[in-house]
């Protein structure tokens, strides 16, 4: 009898923890403010989506790594920043494996407005702290690579920038590009119903 009231209290804790949100591999979702001119981005990322991709984004937050980085570049659908050099080339110089689809990691958060993912060289293990914020849909881009967080706050923000006059080869170098003051980890922010 003990065995059998034993299982029963398993089976109804691991429902409690199902329906609560529990997982293995996931952590507590963190919330990152993005402080720029144009006003501030908050960002919430999913651990139990793409664990390195959000460890390595945090990292280069709480290193000051962001600090100063500007966003330099605008195609349709998407804004890119964090590169070393302020053109898009070099990153924090820790590199990761890339956890997308392509690269055998699944991971199922599309490319939709608001979402975040890591940039990368042609090289799917290259990402090392550039990334981008979607303004549109882009399925194109889908388990290509890694998305890893979404911007509960801000986006109209992130939909100034990619509005920005650009130059270049092919037109996707922002001319004057937007910088991030700061970047820093929100210890007691709570979404509103609005940004859920």
């Amino acid at each position: 009898m003990k065995k059998i009231i034993s299982m029963v209290m398993s089976v109804l804790l691991l429902c409690v923890c199902v329906l609560s949100g529990c997982n293995s591999g996931g952590g507590k979702h963190t919330f990152v403010k993005l402080t720029l001119d144009e006003g501030e981005i908050i960002i919430e990322t999913y651990p139990e989506i793409a664990p390195e991709s959000v460890k390595l984004f945090l990292d280069c937050v709480k290193s000051g790594y962001y600090d100063g980085k500007v966003f330099h570049r605008s195609i349709p659908g998407l804004v890119q920043g964090g590169s070393a050099d302020g053109f898009g080339v070099g990153g924090s110089g820790k590199s990761i494996k890339g956890e997308f689809t392509e690269n055998g990691f699944e991971n199922n958060l599309k490319h939709e407005r608001g979402v975040l993912s890591m940039a990368r060289a042609d090289n799917h293990n290259s990402a090392s702290g550039q990334f981008f914020i979607m303004v549109d849909a882009a399925p194109y881009l889908d388990g290509k690579y890694a998305t890893f967080a979404k911007v509960v706050e801000g986006i109209e923000i992130a939909d100034k920038m990619a509005a920005l006059p650009t130059r270049g080869l092919n037109h996707d170098e922002i001319i004057k590009k937007p910088v991030i003051k700061k970047a820093e980890i929100l210890k007691d922010y709570t979404l509103t119903k609005e940004a859920e």
